[in-house]
């Protein structure tokens, strides 16, 4: 039980700091982004690689942070049966929703994107808008690393799910423990 217990702060530590950095290219985004206005409507020009970049880091924070946003339950979801279940319950819900819809999708995701970002890479693919931002590739590469993230996170989940119903969820920090639902 140690050894789980260990697992899940392990991760949710990683999912933290992953999340916790790229969160930071949000004010990136709205810098260019905002670079982007002014250059087109003050100065009435464009550079193609600045539009491309404030999609491209978009890209890279929502692919980026997605295990953080689900190891802090961010996502959304229709809680009106979950939320005032019992802990127990939950762990439930949560080990086989994991089990049979997370893993899995996860799986096709690294199956299917592998081959795809391994050819970018061979590539050294660039943007397909001309004066556009080379480097493709990179972009690219944060679908692995959604699946990787997502993926450990759902591992932590099942963990986690495994320690309730043994009733060792005292073994986690109080950030990593279930919520009641009277919040």
């Amino acid at each position: 039980m140690q050894f789980l217990a260990l697992s899940v702060r392990a991760i949710s530590a990683l999912n933290r700091v992953v999340g916790q950095v790229l969160s930071w290219l949000a004010l990136g985004i709205v810098l260019v982004c905002f670079a982007v206005v002014v250059q087109r409507y003050v100065f009435h020009t464009t550079q193609i690689w600045m539009q491309d970049l404030y999609v491209w880091l978009s890209g890279a924070m929502f692919t980026g942070v997605a295990g953080f946003a689900l190891m802090r339950d961010d996502h959304v979801r229709v809680d009106i049966f979950y939320r005032p279940w019992p802990i127990r319950k939950k762990a439930i819900a949560d080990l086989i929703g994991t089990l049979i819809f997370l893993i899995p999708y996860v799986i096709v995701v690294l199956v299917y994107a592998w081959p795809f970002v391994a050819r970018s890479w061979r590539l050294y693919e660039g943007s397909a808008n001309v004066g556009g931002m080379p480097g493709l590739f990179i972009l690219r590469s944060f679908i692995i690393f959604f699946a990787v993230t997502v993926g450990l996170q759902g591992l932590a989940i099942i963990a986690r799910s495994i320690l309730v119903l043994r009733g060792r969820e005292d073994l986690l920090p109080e950030p990593l423990r279930y919520r009641t639902g009277r919040e």
